[in-house]
Order: structure tokens, then C-alpha cells, then sequence
């Protein structure tokens, strides 16, 4: 199982979001870390734009989008943009895509949420071809797409979709190199992801990516009640909550990874034995508590 870890754009600090965001790339790469998994949260700097800064600034490290929302671009524009970085990183981006929810595509973007499934599969019908280096021609209800791009020596990303429900699960094993998940424990990834997936997949090699919170402390019972506090949307959105309903889990603070290192790595081992790919720690806490837990997971890899 590989081991990454999950940033957010400004985490090192620095003079502006992305400067932050380059700090913190280099400082995990000379940690040891060779990924770093950022989303692309909606009030903030685009995310492709400062990967693109950082991968020019930081090399021997991979970046990957853990996810970029689809609704509020066209499959082109982000086949310029995504083939745009990995040209200047040389191949070192990873392209997660989702769908966000129904709250933020409804009432902040305006887009209808109806049948999300197949507006994430015209999606790749679009996008698929073009980081390919190939036309598109594809006509759907929600996107269309038609044309083709031309940036030389551009690297085709791989591809994958947030992906927890079935019908999502089987979109991203039939044509994606896996899924990404959040909130999700072992039972579920052992039970429900990674088999729905790999049928899906047939003789494709496809990957389950797991991301959780993570935070090694002596004071478990503040972690604890910090991450109730800091995830408690992802208690309350559609599909992580059946996500955690599925592991049996009243909230976020019983998905996150909270304890001394010994309990930590437990629990990564559960994750590795669930059938996870890579799993990705999403360190919290105080920034020694951040420290320790990226120490953590450079050990367990």
C-alpha cells in the first residue's frame, strides 16, 4: 500500500495561498513523501493554476487532485489546463475528479444535480480522448465535446472519480484508473468498494485510494472532539453519510485516525488489509500533532 498525505492550498503558511501551497509541497517532499493529494475546495485559489507554480518550483514529487468538481467547466478546458501542468511537471500530475454535492452544485453554482452518473460519464467521453492526445466527438445531454487539442509532449494524467456509490464505482471500474474516497472505513472499502470496482474493471488494473483524517496525539479526547468539530458537514452530506452510516460509525471523529502512534498505525494496517491502494492521511491538530502524524505515516510505508 502506498502512503501519501493530503494538503489544502496554504497550509505552509507564506505570503499568499500559493506560496503557502509550494512551502508545503517542498517541505513534505524533503520529509520523504513522493505525492501530495490537494483538493479544490470551491472559495478557493484555483488548484491547477498553483500546481502548476509548484511543480515548477518543487521536483521529485508527484501532485494530484483529490478532486477538481466537474459542473463548472467544460471536459476542453480542463484537458488544456490538466495537459498544461503535467507538461511543466513531466508527467507528475494525478487527475482526481468529482462531482462536489448537491448543496454546492444547486445553490452556489446553479447547475442542476439530476442524474450525476451520467453527467460525469459524457464528462470522460469528452475529457478521456483529449488527454489521449486524440479528438473528441462526443454528444451528450449535459456536454458535448468536439475537437481536438494540441499541446506537445504533454503526458496523459491518469484519471480518477470520487466514486462511493455503486453506479459511480462501476463508472470509474470500467473507465478510470480507480476511486477516491473519503470517510470510509475498512468494512466498506473490503465489502463494498474494492469489489464493486474490480468487477467493474474486469482485466483492468484499477486502484482504491483511501483518504481519512488523521492526528497522532497524547490527548485523544481533544482530537477527537476537534474532529467532530472540523468534519461535521461530512456527517451531514448524502454520500459520506452513508458511508459512515455503512461502517457503523455515528460521525466524522470515528472515521479519523486518532491516538498514539501504535493505535494509528493499527489502524492504517486495517486500511492495508482492506484492500487499499494507497491511502492518503489527512493530517489535523496542532502543528507538533501534524508532525507526528506525518512521521507516522512515513513508517508505515
Amino acid at each position: 500500500m502506498r502512503i501519501s498525505v493530503f494538503g489544502f492550498i496554504g497550509d505552509g503558511g507564506g505570503r499568499s495561498p500559493v506560496d503557502g501551497y509550494v512551502e508545503y509541497l517542498r517541505r513534505i517532499r524533503d520529509e520523504g513523501f513522493t505525492r501530495l493529494w490537494t483538493a479544490q475546495l470551491p472559495h478557493e485559489p484555483d488548484l491547477l493554476t498553483a500546481m502548476a507554480v509548484a511543480t515548477r518550483e518543487v521536483d521529485g514529487i508527484e501532485v494530484a487532485t483529490g478532486v477538481l468538481p466537474i459542473q463548472v467547466q467544460h471536459p476542453m478546458q480542463l484537458a488544456q489546463r490538466a495537459l498544461t501542468v503535467n507538461l511543466i511537471s513531466g508527467g507528475r500530475l494525478l487527475l482526481g475528479l468529482g462531482l462536489s454535492h448537491k448543496v454546492v452544485a444547486e445553490n452556489t453554482w446553479g447547475v442542476s444535480w439530476d442524474r450525476p452518473v451520467r453527467r460525469m460519464s459524457e464528462f470522460l467521453d469528452g475529457l478521456l480522448p483529449l488527454l489521449a492526445g486524440e479528438p473528441a466527438d462526443a454528444t451528450g445531454e449535459f456536454t458535448s465535446t468536439r475537437g481536438g487539442l494540441r499541446i506537445p509532449g504533454a503526458p496523459t494524467p491518469p484519471v480518477y472519480i470520487a466514486a462511493l456509490g455503486p453506479q459511480m464505482l462501476k463508472l470509474a471500474g470500467r473507465r478510470t484508473a480507480g476511486t477516491v474516497t473519503w470517510m470510509t472505513g475498512p468494512r466498506t472499502v473490503a465489502e463494498h468498494v474494492r469489489p464493486t470496482l474490480r468487477e467493474a474493471a474486469g482485466e483492468r488494473v484499477v486502484e482504491v485510494v483511501s483518504a481519512l483524517p488523521i492526528c497522532v496525539t497524547d490527548d485523544a479526547a481533544a482530537a477527537r472532539a476537534q474532529a467532530a468539530a472540523d468534519y461535521a458537514i461530512y456527517g451531514k452530506l448524502p454520500s459520506y453519510r452513508a458511508m459512515l452510516d455503512r461502517e457503523g460509525w455515528a460521525g466524522p471523529e470515528n472515521a479519523a485516525l486518532i491516538g498514539t502512534e501504535s493505535e494509528v498505525a493499527e489502524r492504517i494496517e486495517e486500511m492495508r488489509n482492506a484492500g487499499v491502494d494507497e491511502f492518503v492521511g489527512a493530517t489535523f491538530g496542532s502543528s507538533e500533532e501534524r508532525a507526528r502524524s506525518r512521521a507516522l505515516l512515513l513508517s508505515c510505508k
